[in-house]
Formats: structure tokens, C-alpha cells, sequence
């Protein structure tokens, strides 16, 4: 879902390289459901985008969850770097801020009320979502568990399950 420029062949047959990631995308936000920038009508702030908000330790299957949702919508890039903020004087800043300020609200309603007020104040969807990563995300789930496994094996003694 990249939206970076690639090479691009100029009249002189030589390659340039696209230094303008969004050369690419559609102006015309309105009319191309297959832009970034496409808002469609059921599309709002408070729109519920995963059945089970984020509460802490669910943070790997909500991340999932709302992966899935925001390739769906086509706003994935806005999370994971892929489209960055363009500069001021750029055509698509507008549009940019909109859709950015869309798929934050939707983070925000896709969380706990105490995790939300922590991101609150995040200026964009990407740190937002990044934020909720670092904190949140349990990338050794097999080791937890053995960890775990060894605590209850510690705190239980040589008693078998049967004596208990």
C-alpha cells in the first residue's frame, strides 16, 4: 500500500525518480473510492470499526482487528508510515488532515476510555498508533505463557494436582 513515488521515464528516456509520493494519488478525492483520501458516506467520526475495544492485554488480536478494518477502508497507509504528512503548500495537506483526523477518531472509539485519554493529544495517526504498540504489544506470547506455566509450577511445589 505504498504511495511512494517509483522510477518514472521522462520525454528524454532517462529514469527519475519520483521524489513526491503523492504525484501519484488522485486529486479528486470525491470521486476515487481507490484513493487514500476517499471519505464515503457511512464513513464518521464515531464509526465502530472492531467489535471489542482495546483494553491492554487484548492489544494483539484488536491490533488485528483493526488492521483488517483499515485495509478495508483504505487508510492503512495513514498507520503504518507508508503515506507520511505532506508539507503545507502540497495540494493534498487538506485532505490529508481529514482523512489523518478520521482514522484517529476511529482508534479513539476502537479503545478504552483510559487508554484514550492517554493519546488524546497525538497529533497523528501514526504516533498514535505507534504509541498503542509500545505499550500494548506482547510480541513473546509463547514465552509468556512458559513463564506463567513455571509460576504456577513454582507456587503450586512438588504438590501433584491430584493432592490438592
Amino acid at each position: 500500500m505504498a504511495h511512494g513515488g517509483g522510477s518514472n521515464n521522462n520525454n528524454n528516456g532517462g529514469n527519475r525518480t519520483n521524489t513526491n509520493q503523492f504525484a501519484n494519488l488522485d486529486r479528486s478525492t470525491s470521486d476515487d473510492s481507490n484513493s487514500s483520501f476517499y471519505i464515503s458516506n457511512g464513513d464518521h467520526p464515531v464509526l465502530g470499526l472492531v467489535s471489542k475495544p482495546l483494553i491492554g492485554n487484548n492489544y494483539n488480536s484488536w491490533s488485528r482487528a483493526m488492521t483488517m478494518a483499515l485495509i478495508a477502508k483504505n487508510k492503512l497507509c495513514f498507520v503504518d508510515g507508508s503515506l507520511s504528512r505532506p508539507s503545507l503548500d502540497d495540494d493534498c495537506y487538506n485532505s490529508w488532515c481529514r482523512c489523518n483526523s478520521m482514522v484517529m477518531f476511529w482508534i479513539l472509539h476502537a479503545i478504552s476510555r483510559e487508554i484514550a485519554d492517554s493519546v488524546m493529544y497525538i497529533d497523528n495517526a501514526e504516533d498514535m498508533w505507534n504509541d498503542l504498540h509500545d505499550r500494548f504489544h506482547q510480541s513473546n506470547g509463547p514465552g509468556a505463557f512458559q513463564i506463567k506455566q513455571l509460576l504456577n509450577v513454582f507456587y503450586q511445589g512438588s504438590n501433584e494436582v491430584s493432592d490438592c
